[in-house]
């Protein structure tokens, strides 16, 4: 059999010009005979060219495939057939790229293997698309990696400028969210939230100076919001708008968001500072009389974001000076005993009223003032345990067991002390 000689142009199957007969046998045995040609075989795979070399292979070649990878085989076979520059169009799926790309590695066929690696590099995914397309490559070796190129971990100064990006845009740094943004915003807010997530670089990004600079700058840039938000409702005359409270709420969100990420980031005691400063200014709105008989939505969000930052406080996660913790509670504990009892009748008048304080939240609150009361100096406790018994509200939060303590604490210090002088007068009279 002449191998160098040059055919004219023919197609798979073409029996009258066929010098080679390919056997395909699959699983059930039963072969499949494709006629070809010996001067395409030898030009386009480096297999055939090596088995129509052999003297001994004659005239037949027999392929052993599966049932599986049947279809796959003549697809490769009537791709070299093909002219190169029609390869990447002949591709239809990933599916059927990624079984010829397989079987195109392993004939050694050097033209459909790459057109299949620039394919798959550029055709979108699906998920279970890329499981098989990360399994198949990983058996491929270097040759298929430019496959993966897309799903490759980034270095971190890249990882480092999306994360920045994506903080400025959570937090309409640089300007408010362009029309239609809200959902944009909502997105971002998301991806900074997954990408906070246990990956071993996490900890790297956050450290950066830059980061927590900008994440800082978004915490001014929310509460510095919420809080102009908050203040026009006393400069308009009609509040009743729910397109008002909805833009109010929004801005509350955003800074519930802040609330979450930045322990991920040991930037909670930052939070807790901004709330903490910014707290008498909202409730001097939220407790203005045109607020008595709406707004409910917005008032339970607060409870849960004061909620949040007396958890931080009070369970020793934020350390702050006993001054501050003692405002803080001066601050938030009186609207607290308000509030509750108001959202309670409404629910028990309202059988639709959306807006009431489950167990989860009054327990958690309850705790965190306990906890937060208890790591006060005495004197401070009495004030506000004093203050406690005193109003009308005594049943929440309850801060009996605050009180229990306090009194067993009294009684302790005063002993000690009694016996401190005591040993002191003894000591005296010895000498």
């Amino acid at each position: 059999m002449d191998l160098t000689t040059v055919a004219k142009p023919c197609d798979l199957g073409e029996k009258s010009t066929s010098d080679v007969i390919i056997r395909l046998r699959n699983g059930e045995g039963g072969p499949e005979w494709l006629y070809s040609h010996s001067s395409i075989l030898i030009s386009k795979s480096g297999f055939f060219a090596d088995q129509l070399s052999n003297s001994d292979s004659g005239s037949c070649i027999e392929i052993q495939c599966s049932d599986y990878t049947y279809d796959h085989h003549v697809s490769l076979l009537k791709l070299l057939y093909l002219p190169t520059d029609s390869l990447l169009d002949s591709l239809d799926s990933v599916k059927s790229a990624i079984g010829i790309l397989q079987l195109a590695v392993a004939f050694r066929c050097e033209e459909i293997t790459n057109c299949c690696i620039q394919y798959l590099e550029a055709i979108p995914w699906e998920d279970k698309e890329e499981e098989q397309i990360v399994k198949a490559v990983s058996k491929l070796g270097p040759i298929a990696m430019p496959i993966l190129a897309r799903i490759q971990p980034v270095d971190l100064t890249a990882t480092k400028n999306v994360f920045v990006s994506a903080v400025r845009f959570a937090t309409s740094i640089g300007g408010s969210c362009p029309p239609f943004g809200s959902e944009l915003k909502t997105s971002a807010q998301e991806q900074v939230e997954f990408m906070l997530g246990g990956d071993e670089d996490t900890p790297l990004v956050t450290a950066d100076d830059e980061v927590k600079s900008v994440v800082k700058m978004g915490l001014s840039q929310v509460c510095s919001s919420f809080e102009n938000e908050l203040s026009s409702l006393l400069l308009i005359s009609d509040i009743t708008t729910e397109t008002l409270e909805n833009r109010i709420l929004q801005s509350l969100s955003d800074v519930e968001w802040m609330c979450n990420i930045l322990p991920k980031m040991d930037l909670m005691k930052d939070f807790v500072s901004s709330w903490a400063e910014m707290s008498g200014k909202v409730l001097g709105v939220v407790e203005d009389k045109k607020l008595d008989n709406m707004m409910w939505g917005l008032k339970i969000k607060l409870m849960e974001v004061t909620g949040k930052v007396l958890e931080a406080v009070g369970y020793g996660n934020v350390i702050l000076p006993a001054p501050c913790r003692v405002q803080l509670l001066k601050t938030w504990l009186p609207y607290i005993r308000k509030i509750k009892p108001l959202l309670d009748a409404k629910g028990n008048k309202e059988a639709d009223f959306p807006y009431k304080m489950d167990e989860d939240l009054s327990q958690s609150i309850e705790g965190a003032i306990v906890s937060l009361v208890l790591a006060l100096p005495s004197n401070d406790q009495a004030d506000i345990l004093s203050d406690w018994m005193e109003t009308e509200q005594v049943r929440y939060p309850d801060l009996s067991e605050a009180f229990e303590v306090w009194c067993y604490r009294t009684k302790s210090a005063k002993r000690r002390l009694m016996e401190g002088l005591d040993r002191a007068g003894n000591t005296t009279i010895s000498l």
